[in-house]
């Protein structure tokens, strides 16, 4: 059993789904963060240029936003295909035109938003798609076989008992093992949404705004909640009151479910969920029995290494491997939905010398990997005995999210020591005074820098300073860095 916690406020959002006490994933939405991609407007024509086959269209924002003719859905065939772009733009719309458009690219600098007339609206499985009738699937499923059972499900499913139009769908990749009513409850509540847009569309002015992808906390009754969901509590009256009746349209299910939390203690303090945030930042995860974990995140892959530290309770080391490496998978399996690590996944557990062994830990990860939501692939171990897997990437790592670079080390994660800096300022010393001839050297540099050049390598600057000939002085800098000094002529 699951518990879904939310913390609102009004400039950022933070969802933990905690299981048996532990979070186990985290999901933050900060407002100013919010683009524009996905939102549905009422625009006006402003301008159209046949030479640049593109035209701009006033959607209420600072700037016109731009719409090109292959992204024009002309006459029933889809945008960017052949028809559509062989049909000249002032063919197919005019100054002063009222059209429905959606965002499919966010403004950058001085460029306004992109737009398209081909309208799609996402669910949690399928993606709708009003102006057309065919089923896609994802490239990402499976066999041919298994695309054609799914679309052949999809065309029942979809069928209106009038025999109507039914609009077309594209399954997600996480609709591969989906259930029937699952698929049946998301066709629904996009049709539904498309309703209300359309509806909306017909009453509005240019410049509305009449449909905007979901917030954080509507997703959580559309997306996270399930089954096995015991309570959704909410810390904000206004936003559990939105939420209820979201819910009551949208999923009836999940509203017995929501609970307004009026606790005096702050709702994430519960289950110590900002410590447990502060943890999946560092580089260090410690395992009860005494073992840890180092997850190193790079821009090609996240490299995982399984140590057994201070462990010594099994009665011999391979045992002691064994049940580090068993605890391992366990930690990583959370740690990868805490983190929200995707792409490519190396783990390296503590060698293990009995196959059994290897075969256990292997089913004890990928026992713990079905749990998760996003889709994941393990490979098994590779000959230099390294676990290999993928995760798909559905959004940015918390760490991506919450940190930037280290100014001090510019994301090396180290510094030279003092003594690399102290020698670096002796060798810039000896270069300048072979070009100038000044009448003093100023060293201005970090206090341990300068108090290693006062203390420990004393000798070395005043056998510098006899060797050049000049006086040598010395100033600290609270503000500098480890590595940061300053050289000035006098």
């Amino acid at each position: 059993m699951q518990d879904i916690l939310i913390n609102w406020a009004p400039q950022e959002t933070r969802v933990a789904i905690v299981e048996n006490g532990a979070v186990q994933e985290l999901h933050i939405e900060r407002a100013l963060e919010r683009g524009l991609v996905g939102n549905i407007y009422m625009g006006r024509v402003a301008r159209v240029l046949p030479g640049m086959q593109s035209a701009f269209v006033d959607i209420g924002l600072e700037r016109a936003a731009f719409l090109h003719v292959a992204d024009v859905h002309a006459a029933g065939a889809p945008a960017r295909g052949e028809n559509a772009q062989q049909v000249p733009i002032e063919r197919l719309v005019f100054e002063g035109q009222t059209l429905m458009v959606q965002v499919i690219k966010d403004a950058i600098g001085t460029k306004g938003a992109r737009l398209s007339t081909q309208i799609s609206i996402a669910g949690r499985l399928l993606v709708f798609l009003p102006q057309d009738d065919h089923i896609g699937i994802s490239q990402k499923i499976g066999s041919p076989e298994l695309r054609e059972q799914l679309r052949a499900r999809m065309t029942r499913l979809a069928a209106l008992p009038d025999g109507g139009a039914t609009g077309g769908f594209i399954l997600r990749t996480n609709a591969e093992d989906a259930a029937d009513d699952e698929l049946a409850d998301d066709i629904a509540y996009l049709r539904k949404t498309w309703a209300a847009v359309r509806e909306r569309g017909f009453a509005s002015p240019p410049g509305t705004l009449l449909y905007q992808d979901l917030s954080l906390v509507e997703r959580v009754l559309r997306d996270l909640a399930h089954d096995a969901t015991g309570a959704i509590r909410i810390d904000s009256k206004m936003q559990y009151d939105i939420l209820k009746a979201f819910g009551a349209e949208y999923t009836p299910g999940s509203v017995a479910k929501l609970e307004h939390y009026k606790g005096e203690r702050p709702i994430f303090d519960l289950f110590n969920i900002d410590a447990e945030v502060a943890k999946a930042l560092a580089r260090r995860v410690d395992l009860k029995s005494g073992g840890y974990l180092i997850i190193d995140q790079t821009e090609a892959l996240t490299t995982i290494d399984v140590n057994t530290g201070g462990f010594v309770g099994a009665r011999n080391f391979d045992d002691t491997i064994f049940k580090t490496n068993l605890e391992a998978a366990l930690a990583i399996a959370r740690q990868l939905r805490l983190r929200n690590l995707g792409g490519i996944i190396i783990i390296d557990f503590i060698d293990m010398a009995r196959d059994e062994h290897q075969t256990a830990v292997l089913a004890e990860l990928r026992k713990q990997l079905s749990r998760d939501r996003t889709k994941v692939t393990v490979s098994g171990f590779t000959q230099l005995g390294l676990v290999e897997m993928t995760r798909k990437r559905t959004r940015e790592s918390l760490a991506h999210m919450l940190c930037e670079p280290c100014p001090t080390c510019e994301g090396k994660g180290q510094v030279k020591t003092a003594r690399s800096v102290c020698y670096d300022i002796l060798r810039e010393i000896l270069r300048e005074a072979r070009q100038f001839n000044p009448k003093e050297f100023r060293v201005i540099a970090s206090a341990a820098v300068v108090e290693m050049l006062l203390d420990e390598e004393s000798q070395h600057l005043a056998g510098l300073s006899e060797f050049i000939g000049k006086p040598i002085s010395l100033s600290a800098e609270a503000t500098m860095s480890p590595e940061q000094y300053d050289i000035v002529l006098m």
